[in-house]
């Protein structure tokens, strides 16, 4: 499909109608072959993914318009993936979606995306890959919240109702709608055609261009007593053998001055952190999860797959050259790449690593940071999310032994990890994907924000050295996104 006549501001009513009428046919040929087949495999319902390009737009700035409160089909969900100026991609409502908790929960997930794309009928069209309808992935931490009923679920997968994706100067928005109960190729098209106007109309989002001016009350010493106590607890079982390292996190609690819209945070980090990709995962409920992840569990492109080793931080300036030198650092750091590289090498991969950790700044934090790629075979990529389950959580987030060390943590951190330091990314139609690792990351709800930051304990960890550091991600998270704080009151005394 040529480029819609919406895309310049110029085209004539005439080239209105011929792009609709050209999107319309195709429309209709993507249904008739979608019936089809559901006809020889007995069902009943298919989904109809329709896409046209626009003139470039901001998924950040128009994820409201992209979903409006008119549209019943929102669903109330919003998603963004931020990692400008590479793939910008927002998308809103849902088509389909599978949530659950349990072990099997990466299997379940892989079969949901599988199954949700292969049975799309999409027209052939010339759209790029950035046009590729995903299905959306986010995951827990744990398999199964403590409690049912409580935290977050093992996997949430959304296919979604709409979706805005940029890279450059190109853009694509697509819809996905299932046929039926009224809803026709025509319908599908109009809605399309529709939204796309609007889109064209929006104004590029002016109310996000300034950053957001909120005094919180911070509570910042709330954690610092219960931290160092599990802190210390913590280090008798690394210096004791019986775990070789442990990643433990502080959850701090910000209640908020009034309302904020995760928005403007995520363009905050924009500015903040542009070496990381934001993101954001928004249920009905007005729960948002929002960060600025400098960590890649796996992606996988043309074959071509990436895992990040990410250990040792320090704060950009003199100190961050420290990091090179430091046997406890470097340490650290090993233990990541060597438990990558051997968990591919059991997939039956043939990674490949750099000799020596870089340097690598995100935002006022540096990290040694070892890129580990390797070559993966069509029928590996089919199940790349049991390789997803086979990385997390890495060294980097959770410990070693892995199993002891996601006990211990169950013990030692007084609140549900949630989606912290949890896969969060997509999976697109052609089985390429990005997951990345969700840290640098909080909850907003009800007037407050919750942020979590953890530390890597190994042999020769020092307690003061461990608490600078979890202050110092805190710290500068909130400055990143440009939140002042006050001090709680001293009664305050849980982490």
């Amino acid at each position: 499909m040529q480029a819609p006549p919406y895309a310049d501001p110029e085209a004539s009513r005439q080239d209105r109608a011929t792009g609709f009428a050209e999107l319309l046919e195709a429309a209709a040929a993507a249904a008739r072959a979608l019936e089809r087949a559901g006809a020889a495999r007995q069902e009943e319902e298919g989904v109809l993914s329709l896409a046209v390009p626009l003139a470039p737009l901001d998924p950040l700035t128009a994820l409201p318009t992209l979903a409006s409160p008119a549209d019943e089909g929102s669903g109330g969900f919003r998603f963004l993936w931020d990692g400008a100026p590479g793939l910008c991609l927002a998308a809103a409502g849902r088509c389909n979606c599978l949530e659950l908790s349990g072990p099997r929960r990466f299997e379940l997930a892989q079969r949901f995306s599988s199954l949700s794309l292969s049975r799309l009928a999409c027209p052939p069209q010339d759209a790029p890959a950035l046009a590729r309808p995903r299905v959306l992935l986010a995951f827990a931490f744990f398999d199964s919240p403590l409690q049912q009923g409580t935290g977050a679920p093992g996997v949430q997968a959304v296919l979604p109702r709409w979706q805005l994706s940029r890279q450059g100067r190109h853009c694509w928005l697509r819809l996905h709608r299932v046929l039926g109960g009224g809803v026709t190729a025509r319908s599908v098209a109009e809605e399309l055609w529709e939204r796309a106007r609007l889109l064209e109309r929006h104004d590029g989002g002016k109310a996000l261009t300034e950053p957001p001016e909120l005094m919180v009350n911070a509570q910042a010493s709330s954690w610092h007593a219960g931290y160092r106590a599990a802190l210390e607890q913590a280090l008798e079982l690394v210096e004791s053998g019986e775990l070789r390292k442990l990643v433990l996190a502080v959850r701090q609690r910000l209640q908020l001055d009034g309302p904020l819209n995760p928005l403007q945070l995520l363009a905050q980090l924009r500015r903040s952190q542009p070496g990381s990709c934001r993101f954001l995962w928004q249920q009905a409920d007005g729960e948002a999860l929002l960060g600025a992840s400098p960590e890649r569990l796996l992606c996988l492109s043309q074959g071509q797959l990436r895992s990040d080793a990410l250990a040792g931080t320090a704060p950009w300036g003199e100190p961050a050259h420290g990091l090179l030198r430091s046997s406890k650092d470097r340490h650290e750091h090993e233990l990541v790449v060597e438990t990558i590289t051997a968990v591919l090498r059991r997939a039956g991969l043939t990674p490949r690593r750099p000799r020596h950790p870089r340097l690598a700044r995100h935002g006022s934090l540096v990290h040694l940071h070892s890129p580990i790629t390797a070559r993966l075979g069509r029928e590996q990529g089919q199940r790349l999310l049991s390789l997803a389950e086979a990385l997390h959580p890495t060294p980097a987030v959770a410990g070693l032994p892995r199993r002891q060390a996601m006990t211990w943590l169950r013990s030692l951190e007084p609140f549900e990890r949630g989606h912290y330091a949890a896969p969060i990314g997509w999976i697109d139609s052609e089985g390429d994907a990005d997951l990345r690792v969700a840290i640098r990351s909080g909850i907003l709800r009800d007037g407050q924000l919750d942020l979590t930051a953890g530390a890597g304990l190994v042999r020769g960890s020092r307690p003061e050295r461990e608490l600078e550091e979890v202050a110092l991600k805190l710290g500068v998270l909130q400055q990143q996104l440009n939140l002042a704080t006050e001090p709680a009151p001293p009664a305050a005394a849980r982490w």
